[in-house]
């Protein structure tokens, strides 16, 4: 049975399932406006997601083609994936940070051979064995590539511009640009008083840069023709400092459920990571590249259990940190390495 849960005020959350992934579903937000419903994310582009999707608004007695607007919190094709589709069947406007924007505009524009070369090359710099390597270059010299995720997705025409309120018909949406879990990652501020009288200013739509018991990972989403290093750790702890200075009553993320006491859980998340990046010191006692470092670090499962895939998002976390801890000097990268090592200095 679809799972509906309504959170008052005209806000309700939608179950939409995640197809072969240990988070189960995306909540897909659906937000009443004086000119017809806006969604706040959509799902995963797969069959069955759609059904859900669809279902669920029709217990709501809404047809998919009454969608006025599709407000996308970021890239992930978990929360951007059946925007496509929507925007087919009902005309709805999307709208994206505009560095999220560029990163679908380069994903549909690129060859997926293209884009496993630069994987390839960014696993290589990392210290990521030949082993690791080999599935990739055997894919794209054999032709046995996998489409991209995310590529039905539609490319925004709108522009979430951080500080304004979107113009939503009757409702107060302020966007705050969140980066870090991606670029141009955004929570929305519902800045209305909470129907159930919640002691706060209003509701969050969070995405997935605060969620209730997931630290969200930190990624790296580079232009492969952009040389800047970037730190997109140091970028998610400042965004998660802001969003604990709104005082919220409530917070409506996009997996797992809603909760309060926003500033409590930024402070979790920030004592998380500061207690990570101590740990990390202690592991470059040694000189260890970014792979070495995935290696040795916590996570939910050991290392010789994590699939192919999640291999690849561990080391770019791990690669975020240390960042970080350069960017602070409490870490310097070795001369003369290859791949570079890095140790606490």
């Amino acid at each position: 049975m679809t799972q509906v849960t309504e959170h008052g005020g005209g806000v309700w959350s939608l179950r939409v399932p995640i197809p072969d992934n240990p988070l189960g579903h995306t909540l897909v937000h659906v937000l009443d406006t004086d000119r017809g419903p806006v969604l706040v994310d959509t799902g995963w582009d797969d069959p069955d997601s759609w059904t859900e999707l669809n279902d669920g608004l029709g217990a709501l007695g809404i047809g998919i083609g009454d969608v006025h607007g599709v407000v996308i919190t970021h890239h992930h094709p978990d929360h951007h994936g059946l925007s496509g589709r929507v925007r087919e069947a009902s005309g709805a406007w999307i709208a994206m940070h505009a560095a999220d924007t560029a990163v679908v505009r380069r994903t549909r524009e690129s060859d997926p051979g293209t884009w496993l070369d630069y994987l390839a090359r960014k696993l290589a710099a990392a210290g990521a064995p030949e082993d690791h390597l080999a599935p990739l270059r055997a894919a794209r010299s054999g032709g046995r590539m996998r489409t991209l995720p995310g590529l039905g997705a539609a490319l925004p025409d709108r522009e979430i511009v951080p500080g304004e309120l979107l113009g939503l018909a009757g409702r107060r949406l302020r966007a705050v640009w969140t980066p870090g879990h991606t670029p141009g990652h955004v929570c929305l501020h519902l800045e209305e008083e909470h129907p159930a009288g919640l002691a706060g200013h209003g509701r969050l739509f969070s995405g997935d840069h605060l969620l209730p018991g997931i630290s969200p990972h930190i990624g790296l989403y580079e232009d492969p023709d952009d040389a800047t290093v970037t730190d997109p750790l140091g970028d998610y702890l400042d965004s998660l400092e802001r969003i604990g200075r709104l005082g919220v009553a409530e917070v409506l993320p996009a997996h797992q459920h809603a909760f309060a006491d926003a500033a409590g859980r930024v402070r979790e998340l920030l004592d998380h990571h500061e207690e990570r990046l101590a740990g990390l010191l202690a592991l470059l006692t040694t000189p260890l590249t970014p792979w070495q470092l995935a290696e040795r670090m916590e996570w939910n499962r050991p290392w010789d259990r994590i699939p192919y895939g999640s291999r690849n998002i561990a080391v770019s976390e791990a690669e975020a940190h240390i960042r970080r801890l350069v960017k602070l000097g409490r870490a310097e990268a070795l001369t003369g390495t290859e791949p570079v090592a890095y140790v606490a200095v």
